[in-house]
């Protein structure tokens, strides 16, 4: 399946080795899916991090944090008849469920989009009591109202929601707790308000009744949301048949708010598309793309911690306004980079989409 995305030739921008564990006595698995924003002339990524101790062949470890803040290391022999570790991300012990990692967010910026650094003075994002214990991932970057949003996945023992932190400056954070309560997870707040009212995409999942789709919500104040709709549903037989969640905040253009959103199929390979929303009513999806628009294709998309998957949660639209430079996780493990058309993009959106 061909795509349209130009890939950087520096690609991967980011690996695993290139940065330092945040601790002693853990290594970084991986590199995710960051956050994008421009602060003080400079391209930023805030990038999930994804920790754990060294593995061995006889036992299975890894990080959690402790009510108070602190680390605590959970050893589990690899041959124990209660453990299910056949999945990379998520094992299963006695009947619970548990992150292989343990995710914190971390500021690199860059002059050039290209080549990224760690600068000094700036704080690591760490989760933050009893419903952030087994970390926080996948931010997503708003620039509202003066202030920068950050909606993350703050993960537990309790579930998995949308926390919400803001600041001004990078360096001093004002915590709003969880916004929306378990299960959901890919929050985009929109980059401006819509007739007074502040609007986000979010993804709520059932394993009952329902599936993994996108939904978009509305609020008074940033805070407190409702007014709840399900926009965009998985779709059968295609790429995005399995799951779908939004990305970054929606690029407003003249024809509508267009999303870059993820959508994966039962073989769990990952891939990106778009669809348009109204202008005054952003709850009204007026097109969507049929194909994905990027796809695995590059080694380094394809195998890796979890292979076959490009996902992202920010991008940068450039000065000519029809480059939107997207950074995106590759396979769990990389950062990477690749430019696309706004107005190709556009050009691909149907209206007999459905749902």
């Amino acid at each position: 399946m061909k795509d349209i995305a130009t890939r950087f030739a520096g690609n991967p921008l980011l690996s695993p080795g290139d940065l330092k564990p945040s601790i002693d006595g853990l290594e970084i698995a991986c590199l995710l899916n960051p956050g994008v924003f421009q602060f003080e002339g400079k391209t930023w990524l805030l990038i999930r991090v994804a920790e754990r101790p060294k593995q061995t062949d006889d036992l299975i470890s890894f990080p959690i944090l402790t009510k108070s803040g602190g680390i605590e290391i959970m050893k589990i022999p690899s041959g124990d008849p209660e453990l299910d570790a056949s999945d990379a991300r998520v094992i299963n012990y006695k009947g619970l469920d548990y992150l292989t990692t343990l995710s914190h967010l971390r500021l690199l910026c860059s002059d050039d989009g290209k080549n990224f650094y760690e600068p000094e003075g700036y704080p690591l994002l760490t989760g933050e009591g009893i419903l952030q214990t087994f970390g926080i991932e996948d931010c997503r970057v708003t620039w509202l109202e003066e202030k920068y949003h950050l909606t993350f996945t703050a993960v537990s023992d309790n579930g998995v929601g949308v926390g919400l932190r803001t600041t001004t400056d990078w360096k001093d954070f004002t915590s709003h707790g969880m916004i929306l309560p378990p299960h959901n997870k890919d929050c985009a707040i929109f980059e401006e308000k819509v007739n007074g009212k502040y609007y986000a995409l979010h993804r709520p999942s059932s394993v009952d009744i329902g599936g993994n789709f996108i939904w978009i919500a509305s609020s008074p104040d940033g805070i407190h949301w409702g007014d709840h709709k399900c926009i965009i549903k998985t779709r059968s037989d295609k790429w995005d048949s399995k799951r779908v969640g939004a990305g970054a905040a929606p690029i407003k253009t003249e024809q509508g708010w267009l999303e870059i959103y993820h959508g994966a199929n039962e073989a769990h390979q990952y891939c990106l598309g778009a669809f348009l929303l109204d202008l005054e009513d952003p709850s009204k999806v007026i097109g969507r793309t049929d194909a994905a628009i990027m796809v695995p294709q590059a080694a380094y998309e394809l195998t890796g911690f979890f292979g076959n998957v490009v996902f992202t949660n920010g991008h940068i639209l450039q000065p000519d306004g029809d480059t939107v430079t997207i950074y995106y996780g590759a396979s769990d493990e990389f950062v990477c980079g690749a430019d696309f058309s706004l107005k190709e993009i556009l050009s691909l959106l149907k209206s007999d989409h459905g749902q």
